[in-house]
């Protein structure tokens, strides 16, 4: 009968329970007070009709379980009547409001101990009011305790069932977040890294192109200059695409640190341009994701300056108490490189800053760039293009999770 909806199982119930009434009538399972028999199956069929009803409109049904129960009291109490009636009252509770479920537990105790009551002052012993109390609690009150269980336990599973759905969706949530910060990170790091190596082969041979009166040594220069970018380029994305493949918990890696500074403007230096680096304040140990942050915003910057910059920059590294500052500053070329760009370098330098807690401001300078040795003038000059930013040491409970993780996969 798995194929049968509810509805029509209850009502091949409510024939099969009437025709059991039917054979305890014929049997004789009734209090004899002259009446006919066919009369008392009227209470029956009403009762009957009630578990039909049972779940469409259980109150419905309750009503049809008190209205035979009382007739079937009043022709002669019938034993098929009285094991419906137990039923009406199981449905009602299981299946109707939960007010109503409540009021008919404490509604049947009730009765049950009236009931048990009556029945010792009419017989006058002790015993008559225990039997009749124990009886009366077992048509009236068990079917209403246990279908209130019943449904106690149901809206527990239904619950628990809810609560599982929303995990899953929570969880599903979560695996889709993780999935887009790894693509963001991945996206940052292949960013960093060829923008940094290629911008400058593709500066340098677009130089060594362009200009026609390159001596042999010159050009020699360009091209191991272009060789060692590309080289290192070509190295970085190994070491990533590897760090990507390994399965290893922790896998080695070579972790880009602060001090490793002089050697990215080292490398500016031999794609052309004019970099001086000044370091002040006492250079000490930082936590990775410091470490990773600051050299890839120094990076980034660097490789703007080289993009859109007029081949001279100003590096600044300041340790100070629970913070280090970045500071580079280029003059603004008036025409443009031609390189194209992805338009996430700043986005991503913002990114890198923020995730440790720290500030990002980037913008021209508001005032033009004079010669290095002099303090800059309001005069005629090249408009400063600047890039601040602060990475807070000491903000750290849950950075070293964050980026350091990022730095060590």
């Amino acid at each position: 009968m798995t194929h049968v909806n509810p509805f029509q199982r209850d009502a091949l119930m409510a024939v099969a329970v009437f025709a059991g009434g039917l054979a305890l009538l014929a049997g004789d399972a009734y209090v004899h007070r002259g009446q006919a028999a066919p009369l008392i199956a009227v209470p029956l069929a009403a009762a009957c009709l009630g578990v039909g009803l049972r779940r469409r409109r259980p109150v419905a049904a309750l009503a049809l379980g008190v209205a035979a129960i009382a007739g079937d009291i009043a022709l002669g109490p019938s034993l098929g009547t009285v094991l419906v009636f137990t039923d009406n009252l199981y449905a009602a509770t299981l299946y109707g409001p939960y007010r109503l479920a409540r009021w008919l537990l404490g509604i049947t105790s009730v009765l049950a101990v009236v009931v048990g009551a009556v029945a010792g002052v009419v017989a006058r012993d002790w015993g008559a009011l225990a039997v009749g109390g124990v009886q009366a609690g077992l048509v009236l009150t068990t079917p209403a305790l246990t279908a209130l269980i019943v449904r106690q336990h149901r809206d527990q599973a239904i619950a628990e069932r809810a609560r599982a759905v929303q995990l899953a969706r929570l969880a599903e949530l979560d695996r889709q977040a993780a999935v887009t910060a790894e693509r963001s990170r991945m996206a940052r790091e292949l960013h960093d890294i060829i923008a940094n190596h290629f911008s400058a082969v593709a500066i340098q041979s677009a130089a060594v192109i362009a200009r026609q009166d390159l001596d042999a040594g010159a050009v020699r220069q360009v091209l191991e200059s272009i060789r060692e970018n590309s080289v290192r380029g070509m190295a970085e994305m190994r070491t990533m695409i590897g760090l990507l493949r390994a399965e290893a918990d922790e896998p080695e890696t070579t972790r880009h640190r602060m001090t490793d500074a002089p050697d990215l403007v080292e490398r500016s230096r031999q794609a052309g341009m004019d970099v001086r680096l000044s370091v002040t304040g006492t250079s000490r140990e930082l936590p990775p994701s410091i470490e990773l942050a600051g050299y890839r915003i120094l990076q980034e910057s660097l490789t703007n300056a080289l993009k859109h910059g007029t081949g001279r920059a100003d590096v600044t590294v300041e340790y100070k108490h629970g913070e280090i500052v970045l500071t580079v500053e280029n003059p603004c070329a008036p025409d443009s490189t031609g390189l194209p760009g992805s338009g996430t370098g700043l986005v991503g330098m913002a990114e890198r800053a923020m995730l440790v807690g720290g500030t990002f401001t980037v913008g021209p300078s508001g005032r033009p760039a004079g010669p290095r040795t002099e303090p800059p003038a309001a005069g005629d000059g090249e408009l400063l293009w600047r890039v601040v930013a602060t990475l807070v040491v000491e903000s750290q409970p849950f950075e070293a999770t964050l980026i350091s993780a990022e730095d060590g996969r």
